[in-house]
């Protein structure tokens, strides 16, 4: 008899306000290349593909669905299923909405469930750990994976090790679950060798979870069952019904279920797995200089001792400091003390509450069809730098407030102007008065970079007025 597949179940839906002002809400964490060439969304599906696994099942946010499905393109991955959650409800809800989708088409599928943004050094080990589940997923129980601690680590949850489990080498039953501990707690934990910490892996059949919710959580389970059943197709995405997803009481799957449940079990490994949540975690994990600095992208540095100074921006210098982070991008600043990073909370708090949008987007912001990036902005006048990727194009549109003038600086561009189709090559140009209807598309096979200058009594985003869209957008 084969061997059942596993379907990796990614878990992209966070907004990584404690790495801001790298990670913004349009632009989170698992979207960017913090650790490598690739993002961690990338890293993470990269890891669960060949041997046993299907292509992956991606829970994420609705405003990040053309990001995560191109990232998933980049890597060869052409046939996910992305699932658009419609309110963020925490992990059992998550993984209970992609677990009723495959229960459509196999209730006996196993499901690896995966959060996006960890690092795991040692691929090979984990996959180990995967095989040693297996047959205990197989077999009913909910397994979770517990990492082998290496320090006493205060900002992660442990899961103390029960009973090996005589049907399952590898596995044992859960003895407990405990937050995260002071330092002499954990120092403690460390020391007693039965503590694992909880590293938010999960691996089960789909049905029992479902059943184990039924159990526990049927609330839960109710509205989430509604959401699927109500839900549609748009594109490559699923959307479940918003209104009934609403409803549904938030909580991780540690809270909901593990906790309460008989079926637990944990499997034991050391991978190399960090839990990339802040920039002391980054400082943690990073190549270190003689002075103990991990510095990325364009820095100087002289007498700065232990800090993490990252630039994406300009060229950033520091000079005789210890113990910071200091992050630049193209727009912000941030400069903390280490002492102090459980307060960036509230300065990306204070920037929404205050109106600003930093805490929101990059000055680069990513459309399905490529990016723009705002150069400058006046009185009346605003200039954007657009690249669109080849094959793809702006909807059919247009606006009330605004005239537009694109140049084109590379590429080839086909402009819809009116009721005319036009071609325009490097260094030509063209003019669209305010109501004319007009889109810009990218027939070859190379990127094509356009230079936008609006000029009107309003230029906001909203101002458009969509004719056709070939990404289902109203």
């Amino acid at each position: 008899m084969a061997q059942q597949s596993i379907i990796p179940v990614i878990l992209s839906g966070g907004s990584g306000q404690r790495l801001w002002p790298l990670s913004r809400e349009l632009y989170p964490k698992q979207l960017i290349n913090l650790v490598s060439d690739r993002s961690l969304l990338q890293e993470t599906v990269s890891r669960l593909r060949g041997r046993l696994f299907t292509d992956p099942v991606v829970v994420c946010n609705d405003e990040h669905r053309f990001i995560v499905a191109e990232q998933l393109h980049e890597i060869g991955v052409d046939a996910p299923t992305i699932i658009l959650e419609p309110r963020r409800r925490n992990t059992a809800p998550a993984a209970a909405l992609a677990a009723l989708v495959l229960e459509r088409r196999n209730p006996d599928a196993i499901m690896l469930l995966a959060p996006s943004d960890h690092v795991i050094d040692d691929a090979k080990a984990f996959l180990a750990a995967v095989d040693a589940a297996l047959p205990a997923a197989l077999d009913g129980r909910l397994v979770t994976f517990g990492v082998t601690p290496d320090r006493p680590a205060t900002g992660y949850g442990y899961i103390k090790k029960g009973k090996a489990l005589a049907e399952s080498a590898g596995c044992f039953a859960i003895g407990r679950f405990a937050e995260k501990p002071d330092a002499e707690t954990a120092t403690r934990y460390l020391a007693a060798s039965d503590y694992l910490w909880n590293s938010g892996l999960f691996m089960f059949l789909a049905g029992r979870y479902l059943a184990a919710l039924e159990e526990l959580r049927p609330d839960m389970l109710s509205a989430c069952r509604k959401a699927v059943a109500g839900g549609r197709d748009d594109l490559n995405f699923f959307r479940p019904d918003e209104s009934a997803f609403e409803a549904c009481p938030a909580q991780s799957i540690d809270y909901a279920v593990m906790e309460h449940t008989t079926a637990g079990a944990v499997v034991p490994v050391e991978m190399g797995w960090h839990d990339v949540g802040s920039w002391a975690a980054l400082w943690e994990i990073g190549d270190k200089d003689a002075n103990g600095n991990v510095r990325v992208g364009d820095v100087v540095a002289d007498g700065v001792k232990n800090s993490y100074l990252r630039s994406d921006g300009p060229m950033l210098a520091a000079v005789g400091l210890e113990e910071v982070f200091i992050i630049a991008t193209r727009d912000a600043v941030l400069a903390m003390s280490k002492k102090a990073i459980d307060r960036l909370k509230s300065i990306v708090k204070g920037l929404r509450e205050g109106g600003r949008t930093e805490h929101a987007s990059h000055p680069r912001v990513h459309r399905p069809w490529g990016w723009y990036e705002t150069l400058e902005t006046g009185a009346g006048y605003q200039v954007k730098h657009l690249m669109v990727r080849p094959g793809q194009g702006i909807s059919l549109q247009a606006h009330k407030h605004r005239a537009e003038h694109w140049v084109v600086v590379a590429g080839q561009a086909t402009v819809t102007r009116g009721d005319e189709i036009i071609s325009l090559n490097e260094n030509e140009s063209t003019h669209l008065p305010a109501g004319t209807r007009h889109r810009l598309a990218n027939e070859t096979g190379e990127p094509l970079s356009v230079i936008e200058v609006q000029s009107g009594s309003y230029l906001g985003e909203d101002d458009i007025i969509r004719f056709e869209d070939q990404y289902g957008r109203e």
